[in-house]
């Protein structure tokens, strides 16, 4: 088993142009750093990436969705994985409350960018147990009109954190930056978080603030 590595999760009709851009920006920053696709039957769903843990071939694993795009070296990040057993950020929406199956003040997690060992093996389990019952079912407003996705992965690991009261590392937006709803930010970032392409002037700014010699500077998100 190799120490560290990348893992991917796809299933369906796959935008290659996507992961392909995904993973040389990844190759980018660490050019030996193996990668595993884990390929999933059509009929998967978002549910599926409860089962990460047997997924991973790796003993120190970096999870990636398909549209992310690597800005920086992770190597913090899977420092604190290894050191924790899970490292990753609060969601741009942090109620998990709305899920048709939760309630309260249950922090929600975005597990688009994950650091984890086996040392979080309890959540892994307790998440994959819970995908299977539980109402991960979110009602969204998009535009004027309401929508209802039917299931999502992230109520099951909100509450799988909640239920076994596991500590994660968590990392700030910079690491999992989610462009239609993070707008600004301090320093350099990670990783860009989104089907659109990094803009021009936010990538020859973050080049700039990446040399550990930069004065950390705010930055603001514009449309081009």
């Amino acid at each position: 088993m190799s120490k560290q590595g990348a893992v991917y999760v796809v299933w369906g009709k796959v935008d290659k142009t996507i992961l392909d851009r995904s993973i040389a920006s990844l190759k980018a920053h660490h050019p030996d750093l193996p990668v595993h696709i884990e390929h999933l039957p059509d009929e998967a769903t978002l549910l599926d990436k409860a089962r990460l843990l047997d997924f991973t071939p790796f003993e120190e694993t970096l999870f990636l969705d398909m549209d992310t795009v690597v800005m920086g070296n992770l190597d913090f990040g899977f420092r604190k994985g290894r050191e924790v057993g899970l490292a990753l950020c609060i969601c741009e929406c942090p109620w998990a409350r709305r899920y048709g199956g939760l309630a309260g003040d249950v922090v929600e997690y975005n597990t688009g960018v994950m650091f984890f060992t086996k040392k979080a093996r309890p959540v892994f389990e307790a998440w994959t147990d819970l995908v299977g019952h539980l109402d991960s079912s979110i009602v969204f407003q998009a535009g004027g009109d309401y929508v209802k996705m039917p299931l999502n992965d992230q109520a099951g690991f909100a509450k799988a954190i909640d239920d076994t009261g596991f500590v994660p590392y968590v990392l700030p937006l910079n690491w999992n930056f989610r462009p239609r709803w993070h707008k600004s930010w301090f320093g350099p970032l990670k990783v860009w978080h989104d089907y659109a392409p990094v803009p021009d002037a936010l990538a020859q700014n973050n080049a700039r603030q990446a040399d550990p010699n930069a004065i950390i500077g705010f930055a603001v998100l514009r449309d081009e």
